[in-house]
C-alpha cells in the first residue's frame, strides 16, 4: 500500500488549467482516469488526508504509485480524451458498462454493390447502417419477413450469392417474390441500390409518404381496372402497417429522441436506454455497472453518455437525450454531443408530458433489470459459497454461517416501534423463518435499548425450545408470527395462535433453530447491545456483527475499529442484502401498523357492533363528531340498532378521548368542521395517512 505524499507533485508543477489526468500502479498499469476543469484543484483533492477520503477513493490513491496529467485546451477536449483513454487502457477503478446480453441489430450493408439485409452483432462496421438494438433476433426476423414483400432486398450470404450467380438460379426467395434476385441479373446495382435505400427510409421512421405513395398507386390501379396489381399493392400496405405496429407510437410529435434511465445502489448501477425514432421506440438495450468510484447520477449518465455515443456520428446521435439528471457540468457533454452529430443536440431532464411519463416506464425497466442482475448472481451456487466464505474469514468464524439472522428497529419519531428478524440459509432468503416484534418494554424511541430486547426475546425463545418445555413466554403471542409474503394480522396477546401460525402437530411454531450468526442493522452500539443480551442469556456460541450504512463497516462487539470488506465482495454484497431485507421488512411492518392505527375508530370497541352495521352509523350521522353529540334516542333510528346497542355506543364514545381537529398540512388550516369518519388523520403527497400536525416531508423521520 502506496503512501499517497510519496508521490504528490508540487504545487506549483500542476497546471491551473483543462486536461485530462491518470493515476498508475507500482507497476505502471493506468488504474485511474478522470478529466478536470482545473487540474490544480481537482488533484489537490486526491491527497487531502486519508481520513476524509471516500473508502473507494481512499483504496485507489493508495493503490497508485505516480500520477501524470495531459492539458487540454477546453472541456470537451478533455472528455474526448477521458473517453478514449477509458478505452485504451480500461482501468480498474472507473465505471466501466458491460451489456447485460450481446444485443443484436438490423444492418443493411450499403458499403457493399448489391446491399444485405442481415442480423449483425458486436462492433459496428463503417459504411452499415444499423437499427435497433432489439431485444431477441427474432424479431429482426419477423419485421424483416414482412417488410422483403414491398422492398425485395438481397439477404443472402456471399456464398449463396455466388453459388447462385454461378449457377444462373436464383435461391427460393427470388422465386416466391421476397427477393428481387439480383444475383442472376434481374435488377441492377443502381436500382437494388435505391431499394436498399426505401428500406432503410421506411425503418428510419420516415413511412408516411411511402404509405401515401402506394395508396395512390393502388387506387390509379383500381380505376385502370388492374385488379390484380391493386390487390397486390393493397396486400404490401397491409404487410408494411403489420410491420409499424410492432413498434407502438408514444411520442406523437414524430420525435427522434433516446431516453436514459438509471437505477442504483451502494454497488452497483443498471443504465437503460430506449431508442425512440419518429415517435416509436426502435430499440432498447441496458447495461449493468459495478461501482467501483465515488460517482453521481449525474456522473453514471455522463459515462453512459460516452459508451453510447463515443463511436457515434451522424443521425446516430439523436436531436434529442433525456436523462434523469445532467452531468455537472452540462455545457461540455452537450458541445461533446453536438459536435458528433454534426448539429445541435438538446440534453436535458423530461418535466411533464408523454416524455416524462415514457421516461418513468425507462425508470422501471432499469430498476427490473437491476433486481434481476442482483437476483441472478444470488441464485449462483458458486457466489454464494464464495460470500459466506469471505465473510467466515473476514470475521474469523468457524466455519461459513449457512444461516444468517439480521436484526433492524423501524419506527416513525418515536412511536410504533417494531423490529424484524430475516433469515438467509445457504446464502438465500427463508422467507417462512421471518418474524416480527413489538417494542414492548418501554415507551419511546432508543434503538440500541430495542435491539437488546429484541435479541433476548428471541434467543430467550430458543432457550426454551432447546430445553423442550414447549410452553410459549408470557410476550410471545407476536414474536413468533411468521411471514408469508403479505403482512400477517396482530393477534390478540391472550388469545391462542390462530391455525396459520401452527406445526402440523397443532402446536406454535417457535424459534426452533440457532444462527451462526447473528447481523444488526446499525454499528458499535447496536453491536454492543445485541452481545450483552447473548451474555445475559449465557449463550457464546454465536458470532455478532453489526453492518453500518455509512460507510458499510462491519463492526464486531470485541474490536474498537470496524472491519472493512473490500467493495467488490461478495461477502459484503450479501451482509448488504440481509441488512436491506430487515429493513425492508421492518419499515412495512410499521407502516402497517401505523395505517391501522390511523384507520381507527372508537366504534371499533364496541361489543357486538360488527362492520356492517357501524358502517349504517356511520352512513347515518355522517361522521363521529355528531354521533358523539347524539342522543340514544337518536342512535335508535338507525335501522338494526336497538335500545342496549344504542347505550353501548353511546357509553363507549363518552369513554373515549375526543379525536384531535385535522389539520391541512399545506396550508396550516385547522379543519375542525371536517365531516369525515377520521378527523385525526390527514393523508400526504402519496397517499399515506399522517397524524394531525405532522411534519408534511417525512424524510429522515422514519426508519
Amino acid at each position: 500500500m502506496a503512501d499517497p505524499s510519496s508521490y504528490r507533485p508540487k504545487p506549483g508543477q500542476i497546471p491551473d488549467s483543462p486536461g485530462v489526468y491518470r493515476f498508475r500502479d507500482e507497476h505502471r498499469r493506468v488504474i485511474y482516469v478522470g478529466k478536470a476543469k482545473s487540474l490544480r484543484q481537482r488533484l489537490a483533492n486526491y491527497f487531502q488526508d486519508l481520513a476524509s477520503l471516500h473508502p473507494r477513493t481512499r483504496t485507489m490513491v493508495t493503490t497508485a504509485a505516480s500520477v501524470e496529467w495531459t492539458v487540454v485546451s477546453t472541456e470537451v477536449e478533455a472528455l474526448q480524451l477521458e473517453y478514449s483513454w477509458i478505452k485504451e487502457y480500461d482501468p480498474r477503478f472507473n465505471v466501466k458498462y458491460r451489456d447485460d446480453k450481446s444485443y443484436p441489430y438490423l444492418a443493411v450493408t450499403m458499403n457493399e454493390e448489391f446491399p444485405r439485409v442481415q442480423v449483425m452483432r458486436g462492433h459496428k462496421k463503417k459504411g452499415v447502417r444499423y437499427f435497433g438494438p432489439y431485444g431477441h433476433a427474432w424479431a429482426i426476423r419477423d419485421t424483416v419477413d414482412l417488410l422483403l414483400r414491398v422492398f425485395p432486398v438481397r439477404t443472402c450470404s456471399a456464398g449463396v450469392f455466388k453459388n447462385a450467380a454461378r449457377t444462373g438460379r436464383p435461391c427460393l426467395l427470388g422465386y416466391i417474390g421476397k427477393c428481387s434476385a439480383p444475383c442472376v441479373g434481374r435488377i441492377s446495382p443502381q436500382d437494388h441500390g435505391e431499394l436498399a435505400d426505401e428500406f432503410c427510409d421506411f425503418m428510419a421512421g420516415r413511412t408516411g409518404t411511402y404509405l401515401r405513395r402506394l395508396e395512390k398507386q393502388m387506387m390509379e390501379a383500381a380505376e385502370e381496372m388492374e385488379y390484380e396489381r391493386a390487390a397486390r399493392l393493397r396486400d404490401d400496405i397491409e404487410a408494411l402497417k403489420k410491420a409499424m405496429e410492432k413498434n407502438a407510437v408514444v411520442l406523437a410529435d414524430a420525435t427522434d429522441a433516446d431516453l436514459i434511465a438509471v437505477a442504483e445502489d451502494e454497488l452497483e448501477a443498471a443504465v437503460q436506454i430506449f431508442h425512440v425514432r419518429g415517435g416509436r421506440v426502435r430499440g432498447q438495450r441496458g447495461w449493468v455497472t459495478d461501482k467501483v468510484e465515488d460517482v453521481t447520477t449525474g456522473a453514471l449518465v455522463e459515462h453512459a453518455l460516452q459508451q453510447l455515443y463515443g463511436e457515434e456520428t451522424g443521425d446516430a446521435v439523436p436531436k434529442e437525450v433525456l436523462v434523469p439528471a445532467l452531468p455537472e457540468p452540462v455545457e461540455p457533454v452537450q458541445e461533446w454531443l453536438t459536435g458528433r452529430r454534426g448539429a445541435n443536440v438538446s440534453l436535458r431532464i423530461p418535466q411533464r408530458g408523454d416524455k416524462k411519463a415514457l421516461m418513468e416506464t425507462v425508470q422501471r425497466n432499469a430498476l427490473q433489470a437491476l433486481a434481476l442482475h442482483k437476483t441472478k448472481r444470488a441464485s449462483d451456487l458458486t457466489t454464494r459459497s464464495r460470500a459466506l466464505e469471505e465473510i467466515a474469514d473476514a470475521l474469523d468464524l468457524d466455519s461459513a454461517p449457512l444461516r444468517i439472522e439480521c436484526y433492524d428497529i423501524s419506527h416513525l419519531q418515536g412511536d410504533d416501534v417494531v423490529a424484524s428478524m430475516v433469515v438467509f440459509e445457504d446464502g438465500l432468503q427463508r422467507k417462512s423463518e421471518y418474524r416480527r416484534f413489538q417494542i414492548k418494554g418501554f415507551a419511546g424511541q432508543d434503538d440500541v435499548r430495542s435491539m437488546h430486547e429484541v435479541i433476548t426475546r428471541r434467543f430467550r425463545r430458543y432457550l426454551a425450545e432447546k430445553e423442550r418445555t414447549g410452553e410459549w413466554v408470557e410476550d410471545s403471542a407476536e414474536d413468533a408470527l411468521p411471514y408469508s409474503g403479505t403482512p400477517a394480522p396482530t393477534p390478540d396477546p391472550d388469545a391462542a395462535p390462530v391455525d396459520g401460525f401452527k406445526d402440523d402437530d397443532g402446536r406454535p411454531k417457535k424459534f426452533a433453530y440457532p444462527p451462526q450468526l447473528v447481523v444488526v442493522d446499525g454499528g458499535r452500539p447496536q453491536v454492543a447491545a445485541a452481545k450483552r443480551a447473548l451474555d445475559e442469556l449465557g449463550i457464546d456460541d454465536i458470532a455478532v456483527c453489526g453492518l453500518a450504512k455509512r460507510l458499510e463497516e462491519v463492526w464486531l462487539p470485541a474490536d474498537d475499529d470496524p472491519v472493512v470488506l473490500p467493495r467488490t465482495s461478495e461477502g459484503l454484497y450479501l451482509l448488504q442484502r440481509v441488512r436491506d431485507e430487515a429493513h425492508r421488512f421492518a419499515i412495512t411492518y410499521q407502516r402497517t401498523k401505523r395505517a391501522k392505527r390511523f384507520r381507527s375508530s372508537p366504534l371499533d370497541d364496541v361489543p357486538g357492533l360488527g362492520e356492517t352495521r357501524k358502517q349504517a352509523v356511520i352512513k347515518h350521522f355522517g361522521s363521529v363528531k355528531k354521533l358523539r353529540s347524539a342522543t340514544i334516542e337518536q342512535i335508535q333510528e338507525v335501522p338494526g340498532i336497538g335500545r342496549k346497542t344504542a347505550e353501548t355506543i353511546a357509553v363507549a364514545l363518552a369513554q373515549a378521548a375526543p379525536a384531535a381537529p385535522a389539520v391541512n398540512t399545506a396550508t396550516g388550516e385547522i379543519m375542525d368542521d371536517r365531516e369525515d369518519e377520521a378527523p385525526e388523520t390527514t393523508a400526504d403527497a402519496s397517499g399515506e395517512p399522517v397524524p394531525a400536525g405532522a411534519p408534511d416531508d417525512r424524510r429522515g423521520q422514519e426508519r
